[in-house]
Formats: C-alpha cells, structure tokens, sequence
C-alpha cells in the first residue's frame, strides 16, 4: 500500500492570510493540535524572517511531539553568494529541527524578473543549498516554487531543477502550484511525466482556481508520496489546499492510511480548534467537518438515512469526528418529526395521528414565516405540546415596555411584566438598553426565585428578518434567539407584525426549553 506523508504547513501560509495573525502562544497551541491529529510534519515557519518565528522554535524545542516532527522553512542561497555565507542557510543548518524545507525558483520568468539570475545559476543555486544542509545532516525537502507555470514555459527546464534538487540530495522535491491555476486533468498529465523521473515527489497548491483538494488528490493517484496543505485552507489569496478535506478523502476513499482511526475521529474537533484560534468562524458547509455536512432537510432524504444512512451521507459522519442531523422545516415528513421525537427519548411510531398533526401544524407555521431548521428548541416545544404535555412553567398576564426619548439625547427603555408563577401573581419592572433586553430582565427577576437554573441560561445571538418587505414598517417579522446554558445551545423563534410580540414569543419558547432541559422545578 502506497506510503503518503500529510505535511501542514499551517503556520507558515496560514499566517499569510488576510486577516490571520499568529502570536507565538497560538503556534505553539495550533502545533499540539496538529500533532495531536497525527499528520507527519509541521511547517514551522520561517525562523529567518523575524523575530516572532524564531522565537517559536525556540519555544518548541521544550514541546514533545508524538507524531509529528517539526520543520523549518527557509529559501536557497542568494545569487551570487556561496551556500555556507548565507544567513539564512547557516541559521536552518544550526537549527534544531532535523528536516528543512527550502523554495527556489522554476519559472524563467521569474528568473528574469524577479531573482535576476540565468538558468544555469538557478540550478547551481539549487544544488549548493540542498546539498549544504544535507551536508549538515538535514533531511531536506525542496519546493519547487511556480513549478507548473515553469513547467508549462518549458519542460525540460522544469525537469531539470527537479532532478537538481534530487541529486544534490533532497529526499522529497515538492511541485508547487504557487498561483493556483491548475486544473486536475492538466495537473495530473504533469506529475505523471515527472514521476518518470524517479524522484519521490511531494504537492503544494493553491486554491485560486477552487481545485485545490482535486488536484492534490489526483496529483497522490500519479506518484506523490508527500501532500502539503492547511487545516481549513487557510492561505494567502484564496488559500492553500485544505487538509481537511485531503485527509479523509485519502484515507476514506482512496484506500491510503495517512492516520490512524482514532486519529481520523479527531479531525472535525481540530479544524474547528483551529478556527477558533485564528477566529474565523468554521463554515457550516465545509465538507466532512461542517454542522451541516451530514445535515438531512428533505422528507425522503431523512426517510432514506433513517433506513440506509449510506443513501445520502457518502462517508460514516462518525469517522471524522462528526454526526448526522436532522433538519426541521415545510420539506420535513414523518420521518424527521418521528427522527426528532426519538432524539427527546419519546416513545411514538409512524401510524401515531398525533405525528400527522404535529407535520400539519409544522407546514402551517412555516407557511406563515415561521423557521424551524434554526429553531430547534421552538420545534421541540412544539412536538412536546402534542406528544407529552406539560404545565406552562408560567402564565403571562401582560407586559408594557416604555420607550422614552429624552432632551439629552438618551433613551431610556423600561418593561413591567405581570405574571403567575408558583401560585403567585408578580409585577416585575426591568430596564434594558432595548425593549428586548429589558422583557429579558423583567421576565429574569420574576420567575428566577422559583427556577434558579435560569441563571445558567445566556441568550447569545439575536436576528430579525423582514418577510414581506413591500409592507414596510407594517411587515411581518421573523426574530431568531439563540441561547445556551453552558452544556448545550438551541435556537428558538417568533412572529409577528409587531417586532417586539415576535421577540417574546421567541424569548419565552428560549426560556422554557431551557428549564424544561433543566427539569426545571419551581423551588
């Protein structure tokens, strides 16, 4: 079975994208997360570049890594110069980390332009460097930048800085596709001419051309043995190859072992690490890590994954750190409302008529503006309502919110609230900085007495969506909660013509699923 080596190189290119800042706390965090998850090398960085990078290596010199071995990163001799007066060498041969990588140049277009430098002296330029450092006793991986736009301006040329770098004695000689241009069936015809050479070969490629991941599989298929990339794509311009996608797909599809099992089941866990740590938040629609990447909406689809989860989930969610749900919404059938009832441990088959009314009153409300997908917690309220009743945990009796504008510019906002809770009737008044904060406080201090786990309960996000636009201020609106208690997050939803009715019917379905998680019991 062919032997493939993941390399991340995440803290190098991932810091090259807009937006994306390292500090020498999160490479070290990034680096166990990544060793962790088991791939072979970590890219570093580029300890000749400044101060932060160099500090980082020193800082990992105290970091055991299980699996992965670190690597530095730096570029070949300057023109004109000797291998053994360059900085940057002598800095990467007195390194600690045993493997290196260096770039050098392939394309002559930037030989021309950019290292003002013949051919023949890039190929000297090649050579001295990697035979330096593997004369240090480095195991050195070179990178042919812009391999295949100088592969595409001459051949020959291009395969000749391969086999340079091979007989100076790199052990694994990278094709770049630095500005991502390639497409699959190109790319592929490519390194199957330079595998002929007989040099184990490795892929780096960007994503401009949104073939990254395809490229660097179909790039394994013709010889390469070493795959570079980024948890979640992160790089410059549109981004690098996305491991997150290459991993699995290399493992689960192709046959080729890069990590173990139980490895594999920590890939979802770490991108989203990662994500975290750079603070881009992880989309719901990334492949194999994604909260929707085994999401089911459509009535037979669920009916199918209930049946045979392979007729629509073409991995086991489960293999890379992830699960299948279910979607709620005017698409559902039977078996997502039944899906759902068993998730909250209710007892109930499909020839159940109470099943057919939850689905009817379902498509009603969403008919009306309603969004169950989002609203997991309003739905649950709702299956619960016919399935297994409960008493309300209280009963509203009215609420007044005072919006007043005053001649220093300020608003002040005041709700009073009237309500039965625990066989008592409690008026409870609350300022907010809006009319919703201050239903949130008034509600909060009257009921918090009898049920003390609301003061576990945070609402987090707040979103309002105009429905029928062309009504203007007189539309009807959607109001969207999100609220959590530490352990677990739902969303809830109201709505009306009047934006604050919208807000507390949502606010209340927030509260009670979260005493009702709570097994909330007036004290």
């Amino acid at each position: 079975m062919k032997l493939v080596r993941i390399y991340d190189a995440t803290l190098r290119e991932g810091s090259q994208a807009e937006g994306i800042a390292f500090s020498t706390e999160d490479r070290l965090r990034i680096a166990e997360a990544i060793d962790q998850l088991g791939v072979h090398y970590i890219e570093g960085g580029f300890p000749a570049s400044n101060p932060k990078e160099l500090a980082f290596f020193e800082r990992m010199r105290d970091v055991r890594l299980e699996h992965a071995e670190l690597v530095a990163f730096g570029t070949t001799r300057r023109r004109g110069a000797k291998a053994e007066g360059d900085a940057g060498l002598r800095l990467l041969a007195e390194a600690w980390p045993r493997s290196v990588c260096i770039v050098g140049k392939t394309w002559s277009l930037h030989l021309r332009t950019v290292l003002r430098a013949s051919r023949e002296e890039n190929l000297r330029m090649i050579a001295d460097s990697v035979r330096f450092l593997a004369g240090h006793g480095k195991q050195v991986f070179y990178d042919a930048e812009h391999f295949f736009d100088g592969y595409r301006d001459d051949p020959e040329y291009a395969k000749a800085t391969v086999r340079t770098a091979a007989e100076a004695g790199a052990a694994v000689v990278v094709l770049c596709d630095t500005n991502g241009a390639m497409l699959p069936a190109e790319l592929g015809a490519v390194v199957a001419d330079v595998a002929r050479l007989g040099v184990p070969l490795g892929i780096h490629v960007h994503n401009d051309s949104d073939c990254a991941v395809a490229n660097s599989l179909v790039a394994v298929s013709h010889g390469v043995t070493q795959v570079q990339g980024t948890i979640n794509g992160y790089g410059e311009r549109c981004g690098n190859a996305n491991l997150v996608s290459i991993i699995p797909a290399l493992a689960l599809k192709m046959g080729i072992p890069v990590l173990a099992p139980e490895q594999l089941e920590k890939l979802t866990e770490t991108a989203q690490f990662v994500s975290q740590i750079v603070n881009i938040a992880l989309s719901a629609h990334r492949p194999y890590v994604g909260r929707t990447a085994f999401a089911h909406k459509g009535g037979l689809h669920v009916a199918g994954v209930e049946a045979t989860p392979l007729t629509f989930e073409h991995v086991d969610p489960a293999k890379v750190g992830n699960e299948s749900r279910v979607l709620i919404s005017e698409l559902s059938g039977k078996s997502a409302v039944l899906h759902k009832a068993r998730e909250m441990g209710l007892e109930v088959d499909g020839d159940d008529e109470r099943i057919g009314r939850v689905l009817r009153r379902l498509k009603e409300r969403e008919h009306h503006g309603y969004q169950y997908e989002a609203a997991d917690g309003s739905f649950e309220l709702l299956l619960r309502q016919a399935l297994q009743p409960h008493e309300p945990f209280f009963r509203l009796e009215s609420f007044r919110v005072i919006v007043e504008r005053l001649e220093t510019g300020k608003t002040s906002v005041e709700a009073t609230i009237k309500l039965h809770v625990g066989g008592e009737r409690i008026i409870s008044t609350a300022e907010g900085n809006g009319p919703v904060n201050a239903l949130d406080a008034a509600l909060r201090q009257a009921i918090i007495r009898c049920y003390p786990h609301l003061a576990d309960i945070e609402l987090v996000n707040y979103r309002v969506r105009i429905l029928d636009e062309a009504h203007g201020t007189g539309a009807v609106t959607r109001v969207l909660l999100d609220a959590s208690d530490g352990e677990e997050s739902w969303g809830t939803t109201g709505v009306s013509e009047n934006i604050i009715e919208a807000s507390w019917e949502a606010l209340v379905d927030s509260i009670e699923y979260g005493l009702l998680r709570g097994e909330g019991l007036c004290e």
